[in-house]
């Protein structure tokens, strides 16, 4: 298809990275022309899902974490990827305040600004085969698409 672009990156699973991931999705999503709010909305996005990978995904191991991204029209479709410990139970890890780790003070609010600033976020993951989080966001809508 000739309206569509992909890219893809993979880094090291460091938090200094996160930043990184953020800086590369939001100038490949540049030209779609988004708005502020949308780069906002899809960086925080991100880093969420690659900071999960980072913390829960690889628990302070340095491994590799995946992201991709495909413009297809007006739509940002990304995938975050691990090879790290996996999900037991996705449904519960995706209710908002719910963290397997309370001692490290993380608020459990990850997936929920996923789903907050995207329009759609699949979660596909099993124990000891790494986590797979996918996500989309219509961008440059007009007022009659809101």
């Amino acid at each position: 298809m000739k309206d569509v672009n992909e890219m893809r990156l993979e880094f090291d699973s460091r938090s200094c990275n996160e930043g990184f991931a953020r800086v590369a999705v939001a100038a490949f999503m540049s030209q779609m022309n988004p708005t502020l709010e949308e780069v906002d909305d899809v960086k925080t996005a991100l880093s969420e899902a690659v900071t999960n990978s980072v913390v829960h995904g690889y628990e302070g191991q340095v491994k590799k974490i995946t992201v991709e991204c495909r413009i297809q029209g007006q739509e940002l479709a990304l995938m975050v990827a691990d090879e790290g410990c996996g999900i037991e139970n996705i449904r519960q890890a995706m209710e908002p305040l719910f963290t397997t780790k309370p001692e490290a003070e993380r608020s459990g609010m990850g997936f929920s600004f996923m789903e907050a600033f995207m329009d759609q976020v699949r979660v596909e993951s099993a124990p000891g085969q790494g986590t797979r989080v996918y996500m989309k966001k219509r961008v440059g809508r007009t007022a009659c698409d809101q």
